[in-house]
């Protein structure tokens, strides 16, 4: 009887996979099948079950960042983050819903001194269509590199801001739902959509998955910048389209 129920459940989580089609990208364990910065000397690690990132990484050069081995095309992505705390005040600009920035009565933009951690979801292998994480007045699931390319039509630069603020106080734990197939990008926060299908033109066909580094500590003071990658991830899954 024991043989048929254990066989029955096996069944069951089996067909649930299939069903939903998401196969986990983080064990849970380790960093196995993820890359990590050659110097990092072990900021980023697995801490109690979820991946955690002090900001501090030792790797020399500018890409800290966490990257995926495998590359994808068109996916789902879902993937927990917590912010775990802040450190200062950052100059934060009020983002329009058109993308720009507010300004004054004399053509300067208006920033406003906010607690901030900043971090983000990069995909396809560039910076520049980075799923951003911070504590901006506009929340989080911005694309900002597309959103700052003044270069880029007014409606891509439209589509790529939060069209809702939909983030958890820091310390508490977040969902995205990620979905990019082509050059279309939707983003999903807490069951709230923030960007729904904006177009990211020119984005590779393909790429890794990147968890950003941000910020880390001043060489002179020590103190960590106001703007660091103090966050966690957990519960990292994919559907490949």
């Amino acid at each position: 009887m024991k043989m048929l129920l254990s066989l029955f459940l096996l069944l069951v989580s089996f067909t649930a996979q299939g069903t939903e089609g998401f196969m986990p990208i983080f064990n849970g364990k380790d960093l196995a099948g993820w890359i990590v910065p050659d110097g990092d000397n072990g900021h980023w690690k697995v801490l109690d079950g979820v991946i955690d990132y002090d900001a501090c990484s030792e790797a020399p050069g500018k890409d800290k960042n966490l990257w995926t081995a495998g590359e994808y095309k068109d996916f789902t992505l879902k993937i927990d983050w917590r912010l775990k705390e802040t450190t200062g005040l950052y100059p934060m600009p009020v983002v329009l819903p058109d993308g720009t920035h507010k300004l004054d009565e004399n053509g300067r933009e208006i920033l406003i001194p906010t607690a901030n951690a900043d971090s983000g979801i990069y995909l396809r292998g560039q910076g520049k269509s980075q799923i951003n994480i911070w504590c901006w007045p506009v929340g989080s699931g911005e694309v900002y590199g597309y959103r700052m390319d003044k270069s880029m039509p007014p409606e891509v630069r439209a589509g790529v801001t939060p069209k809702v603020k939909a983030d958890k106080p820091v310390g508490e734990w977040n969902t995205f739902e990620i979905t990019l197939k082509g050059d279309r990008l939707t983003v999903v926060l807490n069951g709230q959509t923030v960007i729904e299908n904006a177009q990211l033109p020119g984005i590779p066909e393909s790429g890794k998955i990147g968890l950003q580094h941000h910020g880390g500590r001043n060489a002179k003071t020590g103190e960590l910048s106001a703007a660091s990658s103090l966050i966690q991830f957990r519960n990292i899954s994919i559907r490949e389209l």
